[in-house]
């Protein structure tokens, strides 16, 4: 098994990490439901979150995507140099394989969209790319409590994980499910649904990031019952970073 050296950005020029850590007590691994899949919940995961904050506050934020339910901006092309040093040995522990990780995206993230705003595809889990290679990143940067991660289970396919084999029989069974139980209503998904169980979850906490397949089925844990602000300092402020396997 080859560990990730370095993680090299798609567009962003950056240097490779020199940085080494001693981040044994901050890394907790979990295998989540019948597919053992693992994810990575590491604590004090930037050196000083306070700064990516502070940059977040400056940033320029837009409708990126159609299914993130809020806006999002481009954090800062330093910020995966900044935690390669944790991410890389994670990734090449957990999912093996590669030289390298290749940055295809680090995003600020803030959800604002009320519930009774949500398109259908937003109260479903879902997952971000079906490449089996392809690793997400949330970290959280919130003080108020806004919720964090949750896994699930499909019921009518038993999949947690969807890959291209997989697909076309979700997509298949997912619009069954709509025809025979109906749309859900306009809301976040909280704990099991008619069409997913909940296999896991990882709670929000200040400086917090987890790690995983991008291709597991998952969602955001947010209110139904309390606003969504939009100020950075104030809302679920995450970033959100996808990378994949070289």
């Amino acid at each position: 098994m080859h560990t990730p050296a370095s993680i090299n950005p798609e567009s962003d020029a950056a240097a490779n990490s020199t940085v080494v850590r001693d981040r044994q007590g901050d890394i907790r691994i979990e295998r989540l439901g019948c597919e053992g899949l693992p994810i990575a919940i590491v604590d004090n995961f930037a050196d000083d979150p306070d700064q990516l904050i502070a940059f977040a506050c400056e940033a320029h934020f837009e409708k990126i995507g159609a299914f993130y339910p809020g806006p999002r901006a481009r954090a800062p092309s330093a910020y995966m140099t900044g935690v390669a040093s944790i991410v890389a040995p994670v990734v090449s522990a957990l999912f093996g394989g590669g030289d390298s990780l290749r940055l295809d995206r680090a995003l600020f993230s803030i959800a604002t969209t009320p519930p009774k705003e949500l398109t259908l595809a937003q109260r479903f889990p879902h997952i971000d790319s079906v490449n089996e290679r392809a690793i997400a990143i949330v970290h959280y940067l919130s003080q108020n409590e806004f919720g964090g991660t949750a896994f699930y289970r499909h019921r009518a396919t038993g999949f947690e994980s969807v890959s291209e084999a997989r697909h076309a029989r979700y997509l298949d069974k997912l619009k069954s499910d709509i025809l025979k139980f109906g749309e859900p209503s306009p809301a976040y998904i909280a704990g099991d649904t008619t069409l997913f169980e909940q296999i896991g979850r990882v709670e929000a906490k200040f400086n917090r990031a987890v790690i995983y397949r991008s291709n597991q089925l998952h969602c955001a844990i947010l209110p139904n019952d309390a606003p969504l602000p939009v100020a950075p300092r104030e809302g679920r402020l995450t970033i959100a970073s996808f990378l994949t396997i070289q």
